[in-house]
């Protein structure tokens, strides 16, 4: 059994996407976690899910950066525990220091809700064993400030290290400029931490996971 830890902040909207998942269709421990809270004792996986955290006042995730359950994540993560950002949960591990770079306003200033081609880049990590490296996968996203922006130092450190683990692509997998929605530098959809425990991504992996939707191409980063 694995446990989930799913952060609740003012303003988050997809924290009962996720338990729909873990609990509903996997059938896992999980439990919401307020943001005033600050012990995570028994969780395996933190979760910090999509929404607006904090209404997105100054900018994206800038907020929730100083709650109080935020130390509690960090050392989590620093033990090599997994934590999983999606979305806004993505802006904020970047916010906190978790991840390295940023994200910023889509490349056309418009909001995007779409479903889109995604590449796995490997399966050698704990969040992307039950995919084949290279794999296409389609997944849904929605937001304004979903573009990844970091400097060349940064970029060439995550190349190198294999932190890129998703990349916006076309369906035969190719980088196009057609097929990155946002404007992301290198394509980047997801990165991880130099230790691979800490995910960051904008794409929702929650809404592409029951197959009543007929939408499933998200259920493996969920397993595991």
């Amino acid at each position: 059994m694995t446990s989930f830890g799913i952060i609740v902040f003012p303003g988050s909207n997809c924290d009962r996407d996720i338990a729909t998942v873990t609990a509903g269709l996997l059938d896992q421990p999980t439990r919401f976690i307020w943001h005033q809270e600050t012990d995570l004792h028994g969780v395996d996986v933190v979760v910090l899910p999509g929404g607006f955290s904090y209404g997105d006042y100054l900018r994206c995730g800038a907020i929730a950066r100083f709650s109080p359950i935020m130390a509690a994540i960090i050392d989590h993560a620093k033990a090599g525990k997994r934590v999983l950002g999606i979305c806004n949960g993505f802006q904020v591990l970047t916010e906190v220091g978790l991840l390295p770079g940023a994200l910023i306003r889509n490349r056309d200033l418009h909001f995007i809700c779409d479903r889109v081609s995604v590449r796995v880049e490997s399966n050698q990590t704990l969040w992307t064993q039950g995919y084949q490296s290279q794999q296409v996968i389609t997944l849904p996203i929605a937001h304004g400030e979903g573009r990844y922006f970091a400097d060349e130092d940064t970029l060439k450190g995550l190349e190198d290290n294999g932190q890129i683990l998703f990349r916006y692509s076309n369906a035969q997998g190719e980088l196009t400029a057609d097929s990155n929605p946002n404007g992301s530098l290198h394509h980047i959809a997801g990165i991880t931490n130099g230790q691979g425990n800490v995910l960051g991504m904008m794409p929702h992996p929650e809404r592409a996971a029951d197959r009543l939707l007929k939408a499933t191409d998200g259920l493996a980063m969920f397993v595991g």
